[in-house]
């Protein structure tokens, strides 16, 4: 069981979790070539898989809550891990940017590229906010691959 949750866990990671990273820091474009379309789409691509990270979650707590293959008598790792609860934090960090920040500065921006307004405001914003996504998403591969503190 453990290696079937943990390829889900990564199948997911990759396919949740790359779109939300590459729609979060590439968001900017749209807004620099004042393009609603691709706002509009990095928009929606970023609030989706916002959302679909928490299977990778998911996936994860299974992974962690399975027998080790390596010692049938402990599990794999416990939330009290600290590379576990920090990596979940930082999740936490990363999808509430991408949900609280990005995706409504997107649709601000949208409707203000219809209307044929300036969103030279916003730039500045989704450009960061979407930079900080990238780097807490690779702060939690770090975490998960190297393990500190286990």
């Amino acid at each position: 069981m453990f290696k079937i949750l943990f390829a889900l866990h990564l199948l997911t990671a990759i396919f949740a979790i790359g779109p939300l990273v590459h729609a979060a820091t590439t968001a900017s474009r749209g807004l620099r070539t004042a393009d609603a379309g691709a706002t509009a789409s990095a928009a929606r691509t970023v609030t989706l898989y916002s959302y679909v990270s928490v299977v990778v979650v998911v996936f994860g707590f299974g992974v962690m809550s399975s027998k080790a293959p390596w010692n049938p008598d402990e599990n794999v790792a416990s939330f009290s891990d600290p590379y576990i609860w920090i990596s979940v934090l930082l999740w936490f960090v990363a999808v509430g940017l991408a949900l609280v920040v990005i995706a409504p500065a997107l649709e601000a921006a949208t409707a203000k590229i219809t209307a044929g307004e300036a969103v030279d405001a916003a730039i500045g914003k989704v450009a960061a906010s979407g930079g900080i996504v990238g780097l807490i998403f690779a702060g939690i591969v770090f975490l998960m691959v190297y393990k500190p503190g286990s």
